[in-house]
């Protein structure tokens, strides 16, 4: 479905005391997006860092509706306390650090099947997908329209992986939830699926695990630039 070359690290961005840019280049054929993801909250936004720190390109179309600019996080592992909106500044700024094609303000119409993946329209464009990830929160109408089993409480079913009925889509957060809804799971349920996409893509079990080396590679020597 594609082609990967060379990953690159280039020192533009600072997190605590290392400056971090990330680019992927992947070589497509017949233009081809390899996922597409609908919401721009902590699912969205996690699946996307996920697929695209792993060789895949990711383009997210978030219309900046997340329940995140109402909070403030002080119930979220490894964060003594942050306000919703400043977690969310920091989050995209991570995933455009790495590339990530991130549309702000573009909003998806509709989702459909096309014999070869997904056909992703917008009030601006129209792109072909390998898979698409939902992170619209409790609005579940594009799962609707692409044709995904609903349970009986009226949440989208999915399995383990987050994917729903229809093959290569995923439904994270609050969709395939009755009201539990926590910024901690969302961004857990979004990790999921990139995880079982990259697994697809690979052929085998796969999972994001970084040791100090790998850090040192990305990060080190660039503190003091």
């Amino acid at each position: 479905m594609f082609y990967r070359c060379t990953l690159v690290v280039i020192a533009t961005h600072r997190y605590g005391e290392c400056y971090c840019h990330v680019k992927v280049g992947i070589y497509h054929k017949d233009g081809m997006t390899n996922v597409v993801i609908v919401g721009g909250g902590p699912a969205g936004l996690s699946a996307a860092l996920f697929v695209r720190k792993n060789g895949l390109d990711a383009v997210v179309f978030d219309t900046d509706e997340t329940w995140m600019h109402k909070a403030h996080l002080f119930n979220y592992l490894g964060i003594g306390s942050v306000g919703g909106s400043e977690f969310m500044a920091t989050a995209r700024q991570q995933v455009d650090d790495f590339g990530v094609d991130r549309r702000q303000g573009e909003e998806v119409t509709t989702i459909s099947e096309n014999g070869d993946g997904f056909t992703v329209t917008t009030v601006e464009d129209e792109i072909q997908a390998d898979y698409v990830v939902l992170a619209t929160g409790a609005n579940r109408d594009l799962a609707e329209d692409l044709g995904c089993e609903f349970d009986d409480d009226g949440t989208v079913a999915v399995d383990i992986t987050m994917e729903t009925s229809v093959e290569d889509a995923y439904a994270t957060g609050a969709m395939p939830r009755a009201e539990e809804w926590q910024a901690a799971i969302s961004v857990g349920d979004g990790a999921a699926a990139a995880l079982n996409i990259l697994s697809k893509e690979k052929g085998e079990h796969y999972h994001d695990f970084d040791v100090p080396a790998d850090a040192e590679a990305v990060f080190g020597g660039m503190s003091d630039e």
